[in-house]
């Protein structure tokens, strides 16, 4: 259903309404990348459940996340609207599905209301604070309080406490090696704060987990806490 979309689910009835034949149900698969940076955009997507990754990607082959949206966010959004390339690759980081909608059919949308239009701004805009505030944390924090803080806001756009992820992938949206994060990770074990076996994490106490992050992760949390894109206060500590 739509309104398993935040975004969707915000929109007036006669909107909503009128967008529901163009929408397709889209299934996300892990790995899957949904644009790459550049690229034009000929759909935006609306997750109903899983994770995409919006990662940097560095002439040396790299990527490092700088975003992570779910059920409560668009991808795509204002690129399409604005007629322009992709500034970043889309990347399933935890699969799941939800809905496609076709760039040009977003554009009349916006042209024709207000609400959709401030909406797809709106989300636009908390992605921006969700990237300048990881640029931040990757270059002042210890990787204990990225990591931390990474599982915490994966747990919050999942809403679940188990994540199906491997040490690797984790390493690559952090951009450090994979050996760091299992040293880490290790740690995060004996201290009971999560568990884990080969590509599954479990937070066992996410309040104490939370005391391990730095400050980005409430700083993050705290932005997402409006009316409109609550997803994120959704899930107690």
């Amino acid at each position: 259903m739509p309104d398993e979309n935040l975004i969707l689910r915000d929109l007036s009835g006669l909107l909503l309404e009128r967008l529901k034949p163009r929408l397709r149900v889209q299934n996300l698969v892990p790995g899957q990348v949904l644009f790459a940076a550049g690229d034009t955009i000929s759909n935006i997507y609306f997750p109903r459940s899983g994770a995409v990754s919006l990662v940097c990607e560095l002439a040396g082959g790299q990527m490092i996340e700088t975003a992570m949206v779910g059920h409560e966010g668009v991808i795509g959004g204002c690129a399409a609207l604005d007629d322009r390339g992709a500034l970043h690759r889309a990347i399933v980081q935890i699969g799941g599905s939800g809905f496609a909608l076709d760039a040009e059919t977003a554009r009349q949308a916006a042209r024709e209301s207000d609400d959709f239009r401030r909406t797809i701004i709106r989300h636009e805009q908390l992605v921006l604070a969700q990237a300048q505030q990881s640029a931040a944390c990757n270059a002042s924090h210890s990787l204990n309080e990225r990591l931390a803080r990474w599982l915490l806001h994966t747990r919050d756009v999942l809403g679940a406490d188990s994540l199906l992820l491997t040490q690797e992938f984790m390493a690559e949206m952090l951009g450090v090696r994979r050996t760091s994060v299992s040293i880490v990770a290790h740690g995060l074990q004996q201290a009971g704060l999560i568990s884990y076996r080969r590509g599954h994490v479990k937070i066992e106490n996410a309040g104490a987990l939370q005391s391990s992050a730095c400050e980005c992760y409430a700083a993050v949390r705290m932005r997402y806490s409006t009316p409109k894109t609550s997803a994120l206060e959704a899930s107690p500590l």
